[in-house]
């Protein structure tokens, strides 16, 4: 990555990032796309900080209206921009399907989000489309102000307060998830830091967090790049490509190599 500051933006070149296959793939759910005159331009936040960001062709992006500090201390760890993404691409492509999956959309990469934000979105999307995840969770917002709630906020709640977000069975889970992490029966900076059964162990100790959404929490809201999420999509991968397992080679990396897997084959429904 080589960035430089210009008319109060920051410009970035970055050969493997794309905007939609990154924002859009369902990994994330506070960003939207938005009218602009370059290829794409999309609005967001992480921890509720603002940001608007362009892609103005392949590799080169615009960070509208941040510093420098804000750069180099939220986002380039946001948008994993330290890994080299190119180097594990050359890796997983040692595998022929995966080879595919990185050719066919090579701009994906891994959020690095908050633990506390990720596990609320992903009980919010069980059994759920991204359209509706992401109305729940502008609700949700729009509810405290325009701000993703914290702990201690959303524990004031209960199933019934929480009808106005149309979740449906999901409020008595985003309840006790928000009530243990604020008592401290669930302590998510410890989770992320405990070897990787254990922690999906303490995940599922919250009522309707699942083998699906505690992979997607320590994917997704910790960096556990070892955690493996496994849907439908993934569950045909496994069955038509891997049915001996999946590559060795890729295990400390298997949950970004689910990612291209995953959008492969959720595009490429003619592949089953």
């Amino acid at each position: 990555m080589d960035y430089c500051l210009k008319n109060g933006d920051i410009v970035v070149a970055e050969p493997d990032l794309d905007l939609d296959e990154t924002l859009d793939c369902g990994q994330a759910f506070r960003w939207k796309k938005t009218e602009s005159n370059y290829e794409c331009t999309y609005t967001g936040y992480f921890l509720n900080d603002f940001l608007r960001i362009s892609q103005v062709k392949k590799g080169q992006f615009i960070f509208h209206d941040t510093t420098e500090d804000d750069f180099l201390g939220k986002w380039v760890d946001y948008f994993d921009l330290n890994t080299d993404y190119s180097e594990l691409k050359r890796q997983f492509s040692e595998d022929e399907t995966l080879s595919k999956a990185c050719g066919f959309a090579g701009g994906i990469r891994l959020l690095r989000q908050d633990s506390w934000e990720c596990l609320i979105s992903f009980i919010i999307s069980q059994n759920n489309n991204i359209p509706r995840i992401k109305g729940i969770i502008d609700r949700l917002c729009e509810h405290y102000g325009g701000d993703f709630p914290a702990p201690q906020q959303l524990s004031a709640e209960t199933p019934d307060t929480l009808s106005y977000l149309r979740s449906g069975f999901r409020a008595k889970y985003l309840a006790d998830a928000a009530h243990r992490v604020n008592a401290g029966q669930t302590d998510l900076s410890a989770i992320a830091q405990m070897p990787i059964d254990e922690a999906r162990n303490a995940l599922k100790q919250i009522l309707g967090v699942g083998p699906k959404v505690a992979e997607c929490v320590l994917l997704y809201g910790m960096h556990r790049t070892e955690a493996f999420p496994i849907d439908v999509w993934i569950k045909r991968v496994l069955t038509k490509y891997y049915p001996n397992g999946f590559p060795e080679f890729a295990g400390k990396s298997a949950g970004i190599a689910q990612q291209y897997l995953f959008h492969y084959m959720r595009n490429l429904p003619d592949i089953e």
